[in-house]
C-alpha cells in the first residue's frame, strides 16, 4: 500500500508520518509525505526528534503534493491529511483512486518556546502519530472492503490527540 501524508508545510506532521508508517510497515506500506505550501525545509525539531530515535534524515525534504500528480509518480492507495488547514484545501487528484482519511494533530512546529519545549512537542506528536500507525497496521486493510477500511481509518483518526 502507498501512503501519502499530506500537510500543508510539509515540515513536521507528514514527515513524522511518513518516517513512522514507512519504518513500522515495511514490508507492507511505502510511505511518502508532501504539503500545499511546503515549507522548503524540514522542521529542526523534527529533525532532532528523527536523529535521536536513529533515523538517518539526509533524504527527508519538504516537497509540494503536486509532485505525486505527475505521469511517473507512484500510485497512491490512502492519503491522509494530518493538519485541518490540509485536510480542508481541495486535494490534487492523485494517480488511482486513493482512499482519504483525516488523522487531524496538533502543530509541533507552531510550539514556543527553548529547544526542550519544542522537542516535548515533536515527541508528543510522534507518539500519536505512532498509536495511529499501529492501529493501521493492526488491521488486515490488504484484504478489506474499501469502504470498511474508510471507516476504520476515520475511527483511527479521532484517537488520542485528535485536532
Amino acid at each position: 500500500m502507498n501512503i501519502l501524508v499530506l500537510c500543508t508545510g510539509n515540515s513536521a506532521r507528514s514527515i513524522l508520518g511518513e518516517v513512522i508508517l514507512g519504518h513500522l510497515g515495511a514490508g507492507r506500506i511505502t510511505a511518502f509525505s508532501a504539503g500545499s505550501q511546503p515549507k522548503g525545509a524540514v522542521h529542526p525539531g523534527a529533525l532532532r526528534l528523527l536523529a535521536a530515535k536513529g533515523f538517518d534524515v539526509s533524504a527527508l525534504h519538504s516537497k509540494s503534493w503536486n509532485v505525486f500528480c505527475a505521469p511517473d509518480a507512484p500510485e497512491i492507495d490512502l492519503a491522509i491529511t494530518v493538519c485541518g488547514s490540509a485536510a480542508g484545501e481541495a486535494c490534487p487528484v492523485f494517480p488511482g483512486t486513493p482512499l482519504r482519511a483525516h488523522w487531524g494533530l496538533p502543530d509541533p512546529a507552531a510550539v514556543t518556546g527553548d529547544d526542550a519545549a519544542v522537542d516535548a512537542a515533536f515527541a508528543q506528536t510522534w507518539d500519536w502519530l505512532t498509536m495511529r500507525a499501529n492501529a493501521l497496521l493492526a488491521l488486515p486493510f490488504e484484504t478489506m472492503a474499501p469502504a470498511d477500511l474508510q471507516a476504520r481509518l476515520a475511527e483511527i483518526g479521532q484517537m488520542e490527540g485528535a485536532a
